[in-house]
């Protein structure tokens, strides 16, 4: 449903044109220091404003209702929530039976009986990444010491040349279009043991929260689908000392579903934003007819430009619950 977790249990809530979004987070021990402004760097990350993100700027001031006290955590479940200040629902009032390709708009008002909120995708908007966001802020604060992350994008329409990602975002606006990109994550500092065999692998637990993410449609470890290409002599990671540091990591730092000390990476892959403003033949429920469709709205050109920080808060949270769990 909405909750994820076994020690650090997240509840996540809210709509995107609705009054407010915000996770509620049970495990998280008493004790660690924290205020608002812990908040500011990762949701800067996130905020819109850069070419090829979204018009719509929120604020995303955090507001801490419960858990907290004297700047420390009780113990109790901690709940953040971010008001939506800056909504334009009149740009989706033609979506609610005309269906946008490669949304959730379909699938919702057939699972709920046309009962959900369309407006910005309702429930199933990128908007709710702000709160994986803020749940990310605490699980890097519930790490061990010394766990420290590396995020970027690595493609964006398919290429990997950072000089050229403006030129390329400059092309899909002017064409109403859209592009995707690929996101890396590397995490160094894990501590050897974290994880377990089969379903509780930290790729399992991994995976399982970065396919939450509006738009991830792949992910990979290590030298990941490149891998499989690969001969075993290739894609052995022999191991130097009795730490466990290996010469390669194809791996990805993790064997068995347990973390071998060296640094964990992790790639997802995110599709274009399917809100493209360029008119699309869909299906309208009102006429059982396939008719031109044409999106209104502010939506981002790429979504993998904004997406990098969540998908490092999905890393933070799993390896955290993990933590916990040890």
């Amino acid at each position: 449903m909405n909750q994820y977790g076994v020690n650090f249990r997240l509840a996540i809530w809210g709509e995107s044109h609705g009054a407010q979004v915000g996770i509620s987070m049970d495990g998280v021990p008493a004790g660690l220091s924290l205020s608002e402004a812990d908040f500011e760097v990762d949701l800067a990350r996130r905020r819109s404003g850069a070419r090829g993100t979204t018009p719509r700027r929120e604020t995303d001031r955090p507001m801490i209702v419960s858990g907290l006290y004297n700047g420390h955590t009780t113990g109790a479940p901690l709940t953040v929530v971010f008001a939506n200040e800056n909504t334009r629902s009149g740009d989706y009032a033609n979506l609610e039976r005309h269906f946008r390709p490669s949304h959730a708009d379909w699938v919702a008002f057939r699972k709920f009986g046309g009962y959900n909120d369309p407006r910005g995708g309702g429930h199933f908007s990128a908007r709710l990444t702000v709160a994986l966001v803020a749940a990310g802020v605490v699980a890097k604060k519930m790490l061990p010491e010394g766990v420290r992350f590396a995020t970027r994008l690595t493609e964006i329409g398919g290429c990997d040349d950072p000089a050229r990602f403006d030129e390329l975002l400059r092309e899909a606006a002017a064409e109403r279009d859209s592009l995707g990109g690929v996101v890396e994550c590397r995490v160094a500092g894990v501590p050897v043991g974290i994880g377990e065999p089969f379903f509780d692998s930290v790729e399992s637990r991994v995976a399982h929260l970065l396919f939450s993410i509006p738009a991830v449609k792949g992910v990979e470890f290590g030298s990941g689908f490149a891998g499989s290409r690969l001969r075993g002599s290739q894609n052995n990671d022999p191991i130097l000392d009795g730490e466990g540091h290996t010469a390669t990591n194809h791996a990805g730092g993790i064997n068995g579903g347990i973390t071998n000390g060296n640094e964990v990476v992790v790639r997802a892959a995110l599709k274009p934003t399917p809100s493209i403003s360029r008119p699309q033949e869909t299906y309208n429920l009102t006429t059982d007819r396939v008719e031109p469709l044409e999106i209104r709205g502010r939506h981002d050109v790429c979504v993998a430009l904004r997406g990098a920080v969540v998908v490092e808060a999905a890393v933070a949270i799993a390896l955290a619950d993990l933590w916990r769990s040890r």
